[in-house]
């Protein structure tokens, strides 16, 4: 269901970064992943690791937008499509899967918000905040994307699966790109 109020982006409260990302190899953003101590789950693993992952040689910087579900208008929740075609319309694109290590190298104070019930396998994890981008691929059993979440003090670049008829949750976060700014 779509909504129609002064809480829906762009009329409403959103963090907004701008985000370097950019002119590392492969090898040398795991490393720099390491320096900064940032945990992977086994996706985030799979996602770095794979040929698909592509690094840019370019240093850019992003602007990102992060809103929930919500504030897209979705307020019994959405769809991937549902979230990304409604994001475009309201003029914001989705994320290179390069940001989601750049974004969390310089995201180090993201707060620990954490739920009392961790059996909710279907969910985005509470605290958490999903990087908005397009699949490596349309396997099911591959890694979608990246989120980011601090668990006990650790900060987490995780990867997650999701299928088309995943329904995000009207408080689930998201990272979007607004727009590139420039070149570093």
């Amino acid at each position: 269901m779509l909504i129609e109020d002064e809480n829906v982006y762009p009329d409403c409260s959103v963090e907004i970064r701008t985000v370097d990302i950019g002119g590392l190899t492969k090898p040398q953003l795991i490393q720099k992943l390491d320096q900064y101590s940032i945990s992977l789950n086994k996706y985030g693993e799979q996602l770095l690791n794979d040929e698909r992952f592509m690094v840019s040689s370019r240093k850019q910087s992003l602007q990102t937008v992060e809103l929930t579900v919500r504030q897209l208008g979705f307020s019994d929740g959405a769809t991937t499509f549902q979230l990304f075609r409604r994001a475009n319309d309201l003029g914001l694109e989705c994320c290179p899967v390069e940001l989601g290590p750049y974004l969390r190298m310089q995201y180090l104070d993201q707060p620990e918000i954490c739920s009392t019930n961790i059996s909710d396998g279907y969910k985005a994890p509470s605290g958490s905040i999903t990087i908005a981008s397009e699949a490596l691929t349309e396997d099911n059993d591959f890694p979608k994307g990246f989120y980011l979440r601090r668990i006990s003090d650790t900060l987490w670049l995780r990867g997650y699966l999701a299928d088309h008829l995943h329904i995000w949750s009207p408080h689930d976060r998201f990272i979007f790109c607004r727009a590139q700014l420039s070149i570093v």
